[in-house]
C-alpha cells in the first residue's frame, strides 16, 4: 500500500500525522510512504529524518493525494483539499463530521472511505485515538483560560489561584471525561476552586475520591448548570458525544447573567460545542466576546504545542495505521469491532449512526 503524509494546511497547525519511526515501521512491512516536504518541521522533525526512515519526499501537496492509497492526516480535509480526494481513497484522520455538513457532503461527493480517529474504540469501549489530544486540550484549556482572564485580553483581571487573603477564581467544568479530568487537575493544581459536572454518577463518585479538596463534583442538570455558570470566572466546555453533535448546555440567554469578563473555553468546538454561542476560531484570532463573556473556541488547540501533540497522537495512531495497511480495510473491519466503529463513511456512504443522526438520516 502507498501511504501519504501531507503537510497540514490548517492555520497555525504544527502537528504531523506520522513520526519517522512510523515511516520505518511501514516501510519494513513492505509499504511505500510518501511524505510532503517540510511536513514535520512544525513538530521538530526534518525531511532528512523521514528520508533516513525510508520515506519518499514529495514537493507537491496534490501529488501526495494523487499517489496515495491511504492518506493519514491530523485534521479534517480542508476545502482546498476536497478536490484532491478521489473515490475509494482511504483517509484516516479526525473528521468530526457531525459538526460540519459541508465537509460531510464533500466527502460523500468524492466517494472517499473515511476512517475517523475520534470514533475508533478499544476493547473497553474507550477512545484511544481521541484520548491523547483530549489530554492535551484539557490541560491547555486551563492554561489558555488563565491567560484570557487577564485584563489586557479583556478578561475579569482575575488570577486563577488567587493569593493569600484573596479568594481564587471559580472554575466550572462541564463534562467529566478525559478533557474534564485533565482540566480539573490543572485548575486545582493552580489553586482555583473547581466544580466539575456530569450526568454519570459513578464517574462523579470516582472523582470525588481521587480529586484534591478544592474540586467539587456536582450532578449536571439545567438548574445546576445555570447556578454555577453564573458564579464562574472560567467555564470549560468538555462534553463529548462520540461521533455526534455536542448538546447545548449553556444558551445565549444564560450569558447575560454571567460575570462581565468571564471566560469560556469550549474544547468541544469540533463537535459543535456545548455553548450556544460557540463558533470555531483560530490561534491567530482565538477569542470573541458575546454579552461581555470572552469566548475561546480554537478548533485545533493541541496544534499550538505541535511537538508534544504529535508525539502523543502518533504513539496512539501508529499501530492502527500499520494494521490497516497490513490487513486492508475489509479484513480489519470484519475482525475488529472497535476499528469498525471508526468507519464513518465507505465509498461516500455514511456508516456512522452519530453522523447520520446529525443530518436527519
Amino acid at each position: 500500500m502507498i501511504i501519504g503524509i501531507p503537510k497540514e494546511t490548517k492555520m497555525h497547525e504544527y502537528r504531523v500525522s506520522m513520526l519517522p519511526v512510523g515511516v520505518e515501521m511501514l516501510t519494513k512491512a513492505g509499504h511505500q510512504v510518501v511524505v510532503e516536504k517540510l511536513a514535520g518541521v512544525g513538530s521538530g522533525y526534518d525531511d532528512a529524518q523521514y528520508i533516513a526512515a525510508g520515506a519518499t519526499m514529495i514537493d507537491s501537496h496534490a501529488e501526495i493525494f494523487a499517489q496515495a492509497d491511504m492518506i493519514v492526516k491530523v485534521k479534517e480535509p480542508l476545502k482546498e483539499e476536497w478536490p484532491l480526494m478521489r473515490p475509494g481513497q482511504i483517509i484516516f484522520t479526525y473528521f468530526h463530521f457531525a459538526a460540519d455538513e459541508a465537509l460531510t457532503k464533500a466527502c460523500q461527493e468524492r466517494k472517499i472511505t473515511a476512517v475517523a480517529y475520534e470514533t475508533l474504540t478499544d476493547e473497553q469501549g474507550r477512545l484511544p485515538l481521541l484520548t491523547p489530544m483530549s489530554e492535551v486540550a484539557g490541560r491547555m484549556s486551563i492554561q489558555e483560560g488563565a491567560k484570557y482572564l487577564e485584563a489586557p485580553t479583556q478578561g475579569r483581571g482575575v488570577l486563577l489561584g488567587g493569593v493569600p487573603g484573596v479568594e481564587p477564581a471559580e472554575v466550572l467544568i462541564l463534562g467529566a471525561g478525559v478533557v474534564g479530568i485533565n482540566a480539573a487537575r490543572m485548575a486545582a493544581g493552580m489553586g482555583a476552586h473547581v466544580v466539575i459536572m456530569d450526568v454519570n454518577l459513578e464517574r462523579l463518585r470516582y472523582l470525588d475520591e481521587v480529586m484534591p479538596a478544592n474540586v467539587d463534583t456536582v450532578y449536571s442538570d439545567l438548574h445546576s448548570v445555570r447556578k454555577y455558570a453564573c458564579q464562574a470566572d472560567l467555564i470549560i466546555g468538555a462534553v463529548l458525544i462520540p461521533g455526534g453533535r455536542t448538546p447545548i448546555l449553556i444558551d445565549q440567554d444564560m450569558l447575560k447573567d454571567m460575570k462581565e469578563g468571564a471566560v469560556i473555553v469550549d474544547v468541544g468546538v469540533d463537535q459543535g460545542g456545548c455553548i450556544e454561542t460557540t463558533r470555531p476560531t483560530s490561534h491567530q484570532d482565538p477569542t470573541y466576546i458575546v454579552d461581555g463573556v470572552v469566548h475561546y473556541c480554537v478548533s485545533n488547540m493541541p496544534g499550538a504545542v505541535g511537538r508534544t501533540s504529535t508525539q502523543a497522537l502518533c504513539h496512539a495512531t501508529q499501530p492502527y495505521v500499520l494494521r490497516l495497511a497490513n490487513q486492508g480495510i475489509d479484513q480489519l473491519m470484519e475482525t475488529d469491532p472497535g476499528f469498525a466503529n471508526a468507519l464513518n463513511m465507505r465509498d461516500g456512504k455514511i456508516t456512522c449512526k452519530g453522523v447520520s443522526d446529525a443530518f436527519g438520516g
